[in-house]
């Protein structure tokens, strides 16, 4: 999200939820590296097969009996039973390959920090929330707190595009009531 967002005029703000922000140069796993290393490293696990796409490297799954703790804990049981068959993969080099972009460089971010995410270390999500000088809250909540609080993390992103009545109107509030009128 960050790099693609560095190379588009239009993009007023950025809203990270317990996502990657990398720097340039940076990789998903180097810029976890220096802090503990969160459950989805031991419940994950490499196909036999090239991702589609990605040369060099295999498809990485999430266990489906581990799933639910490791990705989704705060969700339903049966939502969660839903998610880890149906989860979509992830392709073994994205975790190495480098960005060349940083749009939080250069756009106003919003950083909702999952305090229960056993996906990416919290520790690694205060780092990078930090040094982009995001505007951050957290949420008692798995990597996928959108998924089992949305209530909670629509008010985040409310808050961040500046919907009036939310708290701390942010940097979208004018573009939001520009397009209503």
């Amino acid at each position: 999200m960050g790099q693609a967002a560095a190379e588009l005029s239009n993009v007023r703000a950025l809203v990270f939820l317990a996502a990657i922000g990398l720097d340039v140069g940076e990789s998903v796993a180097g810029v976890q590296e220096p802090f503990p290393p969160p459950m989805v490293v031991n419940t994950s696990y490499l196909t036999d097969y090239d991702a589609p796409g990605a040369a060099g490297g295999p498809e990485l799954y999430i266990q489906k009996d581990k799933f639910h703790e490791t990705f989704c804990a705060d969700a339903p049981t049966d939502v969660a039973d839903v998610m880890a068959v149906t989860q979509r993969p992830v392709a073994g080099a994205a975790l190495q390959e480098q960005a060349t972009a940083a749009g939080w460089r250069m756009i106003p971010s919003w950083y909702l920090i999952s305090e229960q995410d056993n996906g990416i270390a919290p520790e690694a999500q205060r780092f990078m929330a930090e040094r982009m000088t995001a505007t951050t809250e957290t949420i008692k909540g798995s990597h996928a707190a959108f998924i089992a609080q949305p209530r909670k993390v629509a008010q985040f992103i409310q808050k961040a595009a500046g919907v009036p009545g939310a708290p701390h109107e942010g940097p979208l509030r004018h573009l939001l009531h520009r397009t209503r009128t």
